[in-house]
């Protein structure tokens, strides 16, 4: 259980700094566009859900 909480601890750290230096050395650029993303994201959940019911029957 320790070694869980140390765990823990050190990604959340990690967390704390890693996410403000993204932001702030992040190239600031165009907005993106989404909707290319935005059309697969029904399509991925729908194969995920497909697979997952296929792992919970068969495996």
């Amino acid at each position: 259980m320790g070694t869980l909480l140390t765990i823990l601890a050190v990604l959340f750290l990690a967390l704390l700094i890693i996410i403000p230096l993204a932001e702030k050395y992040a190239p600031k650029g165009e907005g993106r566009d989404y909707s290319k993303i935005t059309r697969w994201i029904i399509p991925l959940m729908a194969l995920v859900l497909v697979l997952q019911l296929f792992r919970h029957y068969f495996m």
